[in-house]
This record gives structure tokens, sequence and C-alpha cells, in this order.
């Protein structure tokens, strides 16, 4: 569904991207120098909004159902060098620097370390922190 109702505080370009009917749109998290993709998460007009404004990615926790600033809990920021989105617009590219160096909530780089070998999902990339070590009990970003 494309944004249909302009809200006066949200910025004109916003008005371009498609969000689906739960007023989402999908983000990908894609390292700026390497090139890697290290995580999807979703975005609603709000988040959208000040990623763009704070320069640090900000997603939309549907399990929380609130606004999740990317390392508030690990300190695991990701500083936003460019958004893009595809030829549908309702799909969010950004590029970022992933600060620590971890992105998952596992303790891994990327969120994709699952790789399809012979019929099975094998882990393929190394943890680099233990989570309890991250979040203790908390629940990761």
């Amino acid at each position: 569904m494309q944004n249909s109702s302009p809200n006066v505080d949200q910025p004109e370009w916003l008005n371009e991207v498609t969000f689906n009917a739960d007023g989402l749109v999908p983000a990908i998290a894609q390292d700026a120098v390497s090139g890697d993709i290290l995580m999807m998460a979703w975005m609603n007009p709000q988040s959208l909004a000040l990623t763009a404004s704070e320069g640090k990615a900000v997603y939309w926790s549907r399990s929380r159902g609130k606004l999740w600033r990317k390392g508030e809990s690990s300190g695991h920021e990701q500083l936003v060098s460019e958004i893009r989105f595809d030829c549908d617009a309702d799909v969010i590219l950004l590029k970022v620097e992933q600060r620590g160096g971890i992105a998952c909530h596992t303790g891994r780089r990327s969120c994709f370390y699952r790789k399809l070998e012979n019929g099975r999902w094998v882990s393929v990339d190394p943890v680099l922190q233990d989570p309890e070590q991250i979040y203790g009990s908390k629940q990761g970003d």
C-alpha cells in the first residue's frame, strides 16, 4: 500500500515509499565497504524518517510493537551512509558501518550465517561474541 495519508510532520519523500498493509517496509542492512548483507528488519514511516534524520538505523520491532534503535542494548549501532529503495519502492537498502562488527543477536557479523549444503542448513560463520555477554538475559537487537 502506498503511504496514503501524509503526516504534516513527515518528510515529503516518505510518500514515495510503498509500505505494506501493516504500514511496514522491509529494510536490508548492507556493509557500506564490503557489500556484505548484514541483516533484514522492518521499518515504518517513523523509523525510516528517524534513520534519515539521525544517520543511525532505527527499525520497527514487530515482536515488541515499538521503535528499535539498532544497538540500543548491544552497543552495535549501524551508522547509515546511504539510503536507497528498489525499483518498486517497496524495499529499503541501508548502507551502513556496523559498529562492533556484530549485526546479529546470535553474536555473529551477519544474520545470514547459515548455508544450504547437501540438503541441510549449516552454520558457516563463527560466533564473534557470546550473546549472553552482549545482552545478558535481555532480548537481542
